[in-house]
């Protein structure tokens, strides 16, 4: 162990990473393992030297524009909660060494936090008033003082509701509205803090102070992130990136349909966005010139119709009074409530770049949270867990100050942990070619690509080709820092990688991940029968996880080490 270092830090989403808790809460007790070591290649089932560490810190994205969140985001702004609040729910203990009184006291709390409203509207709305009044169900076994605390966040927010609706353009929607989520944001706006209110969430739900959940942005400001796709398409919004619904279809704007140019496809090819985004003249982005300029300058990439369309997109939610500024981009304003995890389209070609846009689609660098950087600069060890790697683990590291301080050589483990099977954001899937699917190196490619382009303050400037296109210049970094990340270089950002083996797991080149100098851990899997796929539909399918103790073996050797 690090002299001076006993933390570790997670990287993670919301669902995904919650089965691993018990494993990553094992990292803080002693714990044994052994290990059977080839050149690249470790096997771990057995028992060996104990370690103890101080604290595990979750460190958690804000960019969530889904579901009941998404609702939240229109009516009050402020960042996305819907991760934080999963996890923190995850985090409250259910230690069998309390007293019966307060197991049965948290658990109440837990499940008044954990519950979601009806999906219709109407029913939703009579049933919060039941948790405003108090005389939900739900309140019966939760004690008075906690009680009265909560429903005064309910009081307050249903009071803030009533006062932002301006019928009928907007009112809010309850429908799957979690409780949990506007107790957070009653909370924040009541605070003004997040952090305060992620403080007092954990105070109620007694969440051990030993276990941090820090957001990835401390800010009371929604955070959007885009997708540029190797073949030019630019998708806006987080929930649009990985799993669309229909209310969000029209922010994947295929690349005939924007000023792209043709992007072809590699490692580290930088993305543009549209220039059909920028209403003004923006400096401070490398675009001295407004599109009305541009449009004069270049008019056979403008196509007037689309124009109008836009106008018209921009008049009718001109109409509409929420949290959204004027003239937001459209793919930002949209309710995404309802969407399916379960048979999402194929995305159109792979993922090249994710990053941080304004309101009004321009990409920006924002730093991240203080308490990040500080966190990882103590740590042990650096954890990338399961979950979407381009919408959860890399928002996290493309904020400025992450990706130097993940880089020190005082961390010594820097683990990722691949998925069980690809997505719609690793995708599109080659069932006929599996070889050319998203594989471990292409995971452990994006986390050094994230990293490094977390230490550049500069955005993507535009520039006048000899085809009079405006396209990115060939370089999107100042001279210190490359586009291209040597292979050499990623043991930087991971030294480790955990994996299973199964049927739709990604695919691991242990060799290749060995002369990059990061090392291979394969865990006994277990093979689930999930019948509760396809949104409900009840169609069975086999899915790989991890088996937990032999996880938690592994994590702690490669600590050990």
């Amino acid at each position: 162990m690090s002299s001076g270092r006993r933390q570790v830090v997670v990287f993670s989403g919301g669902s995904a990473a919650n089965s691993l808790v018990d494993v990553f809460n094992g990292l803080l007790s002693p714990k044994t393992a052994t290990t059977d070591a080839t050149t690249n290649n470790h096997t771990h089932d057995g028992s060996g030297e104990s370690t103890r560490r101080k604290r595990l810190s979750y460190i958690i994205g804000i960019s969530d524009n889904g579901g009941s969140t998404s609702e939240v985001l229109r009516v009050f702004g402020g960042p996305g909660i819907g991760d934080v609040r999963s996890r923190l729910i995850r985090l409250v203990p259910d230690n069998a060494g309390d007293g019966e009184r307060e197991l049965a006291e948290r658990a109440a709390i837990k499940q008044l936090m954990n519950y979601r409203l009806p999906a219709s509207n109407s029913e939703a709305r009579i049933e919060w008033l039941g948790f405003v009044e108090g005389t939900h169900d739900h309140w019966k076994k939760i004690p008075s003082e906690k009680r009265e605390l909560i429903r005064s966040f309910f009081i307050f927010l249903n009071a803030e509701i009533v006062k932002r609706a301006r019928p009928p353009t907007s009112t809010f929607n309850f429908h799957s509205a979690s409780i949990g989520n506007l107790f957070l944001t009653g909370a924040r706006i009541f605070f003004g803090s997040f952090e305060s209110a992620i403080y007092l969430f954990r105070s109620i739900t007694g969440v051990p102070e030993h276990t941090q959940v820090i957001p990835t942005i401390n800010s009371n400001f929604a955070h959007h992130i885009a997708a540029g796709l190797v073949d030019g398409t630019m998708i806006v919004g987080q929930n649009q990136i990985s799993h669309p619904s229909d209310s969000s279809a029209a922010s994947l704007m295929p690349s005939s349909e924007n000023i792209y140019s043709t992007v072809p496809s590699g490692v580290n090819t930088p993305m543009p966005f549209p220039i059909s985004g920028l209403r003004i003249a923006s400096p401070q982005l490398g675009w001295p010139e407004s599109q009305y300029q541009l449009q004069a300058k270049f008019p056979h990439h403008y196509d007037s119709n689309n124009s109008n369309t836009e106008d018209e997109d921009d008049e009718e939610n001109d109409g509409v009074e929420d949290a959204n500024l004027p003239g937001s981009h459209p793919s930002l304003r949209t309710q995404n409530i309802v969407f399916e995890k379960e048979n999402e389209p194929e995305l159109p070609s792979r993922i090249d770049r994710i990053w941080y846009i304004n309101p009004y689609g321009q990409e920006i660098r924002p730093p991240a949270n203080p308490k990040v950087v500080a966190a990882i600069n103590e740590a042990e060890a650096v954890v990338y867990s399961i979950g979407s790697l381009y919408t959860s683990i890399i928002p996290c590291l493309i904020l400025r100050g992450i990706g130097h301080a993940i880089s020190s050589p005082a961390i010594k483990s820097k683990i990722l942990i691949l998925n069980g099977s690809l997505d719609r954001e690793t995708g599109p899937i080659d069932a006929h070619n599996p070889a050319a699917n998203f594989s471990a190196s292409d995971f452990v490619r994006a986390i050094a690509r994230a990293c490094v382009d977390s230490q550049s303050r500069k955005v993507p400037t535009p520039v006048l080709t000899s085809n009079n296109n405006p396209m990115l210049a060939s370089s999107r970094f100042p001279t210190s820092v490359s586009a291209f990340v040597p292979p050499s270089e990623y043991v930087k950002y991971v030294t480790h990688v955990v994996y299973l083996v199964g049927e739709g797991a990604p695919r691991v080149d242990t060799k290749e991940l060995g002369r990059w100098g990061v090392r291979c851990v394969r865990v006994k899997e277990k093979e689930v029968v999930d019948e509760s796929g396809s949104g409900g539909r009840g169609i069975r399918r086999k899915v790989l996880y991890y088996e937990e103790e032999a996880l938690g073996q592994a994590l702690a050797s490669i600590l050990a080490e």
